[in-house]
């Protein structure tokens, strides 16, 4: 347990945005399996789930709680799982 003012501050400061990240994280991943369950049930709404995953994955990015290239990377799979899903 710290002493020190700062310190005590700083650690609720970490269970706040701890928490706050976990919120974002836990949404992120519930619309990307929404996302590839649509794009597996080959759904009418696909394309509008795969936009709003998109979206929140960018959102996360660019708030810091997942890294750019982790985010690309997620983009990218999903959009190739899409784009498979629709030629066939």
């Amino acid at each position: 347990m710290p002493n020190i003012k700062s310190q005590k501050d700083r650690v609720v400061q970490a269970k706040k945005e701890a928490a706050h990240n976990k919120a974002i994280k836990s949404n992120l991943k519930t619309v990307i399996k929404k996302a590839n369950a649509a794009i597996n049930s080959n759904a009418e709404d696909k394309e509008a789930a795969v936009k709003a995953a998109v979206s929140a994955i960018d959102s996360a990015k660019s708030k810091g709680v997942i890294h750019k290239n982790t985010a690309a990377r997620k983009v990218s799979r999903m959009a190739k799982r899409a784009n498979k899903a629709a030629a066939q």
